[in-house]
């Protein structure tokens, strides 16, 4: 695409130099000649020619642009910095803005708005680019090549910045182009079949247009794969074998079809009998495709479950891109500016955050959460507006900071748990119990939460940053009508621009760009503020800071669209706080069993193949196995999570024996081996306030919780226990609160 677009940009430059009005014919002929030398490659001659006809006409800023062209191709496209001047300072001489492009006297202009366009392309300035190609496309003739150029353009620029259906549109257009243009050209011939001229450029046209259909049925499967629309997509893969053969862009294209389908080993199967070595190369395309190759069979090992095979793909990818990058050093001879050396279309060859990214998503979901940070923290330098990073970075310091979980992730209560020591012989031996407090733990020595370290406090800044990333809920009423999303706020880099086009022209805009990742519509907005929501209240209780994990479990509870899973933890999360606030009275009835009704995680199916949509305590939709969840997995476990937590917000109060009773009725609900050791420790606290000294240390022993003495067990286990709030007196000191984590 690159190379094409710069080329058809370069032909009008010279033809609109002899179609000008009130020119000699001397003038005329050395402009066909320029032209004529520069199609066949001869630069040198083309300058000549040039050079002669800037002497007869000095003012027409038209033919300066065209040996800046002719000397940018003499350098075989090396000197992009000189070339971006050069336009800029034309653009200043004939006081040119695309916003004030409003008549046809502007029209003059456009081959020198259309090269800045590409310069904006090869620079990653998409939103840029896009402003320009949507201005030109307003005012262009439609049987010219130019506008078959133009078209292109902002196809590849609105595929780039996933706005699929303007893309398909603008195809759409380019068909018709082929069609109408064929018949024009036929009906031309006959009116003036003399005319050798326009025959060859009939030819000429066909040869053109014919070469742009297997292009167009490219672009169309790439657009319907961004839009999950596989019956289309299907069709139009069909269309694409037919015209472009097995070529390596086709069976890319047809393995990331097979992808969406969940055909996993058909699309492994296809990516490896694509021919690899046939392709031209980085230096004369911009793309390095065994970087692709390794990036996409690691995407595809990471939905079929295999992660540790994914990043062993993605580090395959790296080492391929630094390989690229480091041959691109070499050629461009250390030269101090930043965009010459390299031919142009190899400035949007560097994937390398990009494969980051990816790695640091394969990384988290194996486990490895510090070096899954080392290689988020380092993608997010370059996609800073992405709340979806912000999230997985906090979700990377909570998992660093969990310490051993491993009684946790297997639900197993460990007697280690509960019993730090023993001490002293005979009558005076003693049992000393653990402390199951973490809270107000000091993650940090002294140091600035702003450091970029694996630290909770480093966690509450993302998920703060991720917060500020989202739309509000009004200003997303108001996008629906049209206006921009609030998520261009803030200073957006050249090399991440994409963003800000994203958010713009789409017609009714219902979604934020997340780069490198596909766009948050909607409903996956929803998800992403919910998940946030509840890792923001995690990491302030973890901090200690109760007020706020209280406020952002009260705005999780509030959301409309609420998983059954994140309700529970909002509601856990909640009576938490207030707990720690001394307002037991309000977390008694957040800790009312019927608030759980549901513990699904509430993940549509067309969101499989993107990994980094899922919520923080999400597994991913695969066909391998399934992520390990730390949370209850059924409604009734999770009702006697809430009744053990009951129990301890009872105990606080001193209502030993409604708190007795949720914690028997809790037991009976669950398997001896789930009971967390947090409540085995609240037994035998009732037991010990009960005097009953013996039973505390049977229960201790065994590691099980045990009827009590005065209580019938069979008609606690069996009868639910009623709730009724009760005026609060002095709270006792008692065993932390039992906390639900999440990975």
């Amino acid at each position: 695409m690159a190379d094409t677009t710069a080329e058809q940009g370069t032909e009008p430059k010279h033809e609109n130099n002899s179609s000008s009005s009130g020119i000699s014919d001397q003038e005329k002929e050395l402009a066909v000649n320029a032209f004529q030398a520069f199609s066949s490659g001869n630069y040198d001659d083309s300058l000549k020619h040039l050079d002669n006809l800037q002497e007869l006409n000095k003012d027409d800023y038209k033919i300066a642009m065209n040996k800046a062209i002719a000397e940018f191709y003499k350098s075989s496209q090396t000197t992009t910095d000189t070339l971006k001047q050069t336009l800029a300072a034309m653009k200043n001489q004939v006081h040119a803005a695309v916003e004030e492009m409003d008549g046809l006297d502007d029209v003059e202009n456009s081959l020198l708005y259309y090269n800045q366009a590409i310069i904006h392309y090869h620079m990653r300035q998409y939103s840029e680019a896009i402003a320009i190609g949507e201005k030109l496309y307003q005012f262009l003739e439609p049987f010219e090549k130019f506008a078959q150029a133009v078209c292109f353009l902002l196809v590849d620029l609105y595929l780039l910045t996933f706005q699929p259906e303007k893309a398909l549109h603008l195809l759409a257009v380019l068909e018709k182009l082929a069609v109408q243009g064929n018949n024009k050209n036929g009906k031309a011939e006959a009116a003036n079949h003399a005319n050798k001229e326009g025959a060859n450029q009939k030819a000429e046209y066909i040869a053109v247009m014919e070469a742009a259909k297997s292009k167009i049925h490219q672009y169309k499967v790439r657009a319907y794969i961004q839009m999950k629309s596989l019956k289309a997509c299907k069709r139009e893969i069909k269309s694409v074998m037919n015209t472009a053969g097995n070529s390596a862009p086709s069976l890319f294209l047809k393995s990331n079809f097979e992808y969406l389908r969940g055909n996993y080993r058909k699309a492994v199967k296809l990516l490896n009998s694509s021919n690899i070595a046939e392709h031209p190369g980085v230096m004369k395309t911009g793309e390095c495709v065994r970087c692709m190759f390794w990036n996409n069979l690691g995407c595809i090992h990471f939905a079929m479950g295999k992660h540790n095979l994914g990043i062993f793909y993605f580090k395959k990818a790296l080492q391929e891109n630094d390989h690229t990058c480091a041959q691109l050093a070499l050629n461009s001879n250390g030269q101090a500016k930043k965009l010459s050396g390299i031919p142009m279309c190899t400035l949007l060859a560097n994937k390398r955050y990009e494969l980051l990214y990816n790695c640091g998503i394969q990384l988290l979901h194996i486990g490895r959460p510090l070096a899954a940070f080392e290689c988020l923290i380092e993608a997010v330098q370059v996609y800073h507006s992405n709340p979806r990073l912000w999230l997985r970075l906090a979700e990377c310091c909570i998992a660093a900071n969990k310490g051993n979980s491993e009684q946790e992730t297997k639900g197993l209560p460990s007697k280690k748990g509960i019993v730090q020591s023993i001490v002293g012989q005979g009558y005076h031996r003693k049992i000393i119990l653990a402390s199951q407090s973490t809270q107000n733990a000091v993650y940090s020595d002294g140091q600035s939460a702003a450091i970029p370290v694996a630290s909770m406090e480093f966690a509450a800044i993302c998920l703060r940053n991720a917060l500020l990333l989202l739309p509000e809920h009004q200003q997303e009423v108001k996008s629906e009508n049209g206006s921009k999303s609030s998520s261009q706020s803030g200073s957006v880099e050249s090399s991440s621009e994409s963003i800000e086009a994203c958010s713009k022209g789409q017609e009714g805009d219902k979604f934020i760009p997340a780069a490198p990742s596909s766009p948050l519509r909607k409903q996956e907005l929803e998800n992403l503020r919910c998940s946030i929501l509840a890792c923001s209240a995690y990491v302030a209780l973890a901090l200690g800071d109760n007020l706020m994990a209280l406020n952002h479990a009260e705005k999780l509870l509030q959301q409309a669209k609420l998983s059954g899973s994140l309700k529970f933890l909002g509601h856990l999360y909640a009576a938490e706080a207030l707990i720690s606030l001394d307002r037991i009275s309000d977390a008694i009835a957040h800790l009312n069993p019927e608030n759980v009704t549901d513990v699904s995680l509430g993940i549509s199916s067309n969101e499989q193949d993107q990994g980094s949509d899922k919520g923080e305590n999400e597994p991913v939709e695969s066909s391998g196995k399934q992520t390990p969840l730390c949370y209850p997995n059924s409604v009734n476990s999770a009702r006697a999570m809430m009744l053990f937590n009951l129990g301890s917000a009872y105990c606080l109060r001193s209502e030993y024996e409604k708190a007795r009773k949720c914690l028997h009725q809790a037991a009976s609900m669950v398997h001896t081996k789930e009971i967390p050791p947090e409540a085995i420790l609240l037994a035998v606290y009732l037991e010990l306030q009960n005097g009953n000294t013996q039973l505390a240390l049977q229960i201790i022993k065994r590691n099980q919780l045990l009827p009590s003495v005065k209580t019938p067990s069979p008609d606690v286990r069996k009868k639910p226990a009623t709730f009724q709030p009760v005026q609060p007196i002095q709270p006792i000191q008692m065993p932390a609160f039992t906390t639900v984590q999440r990975k």
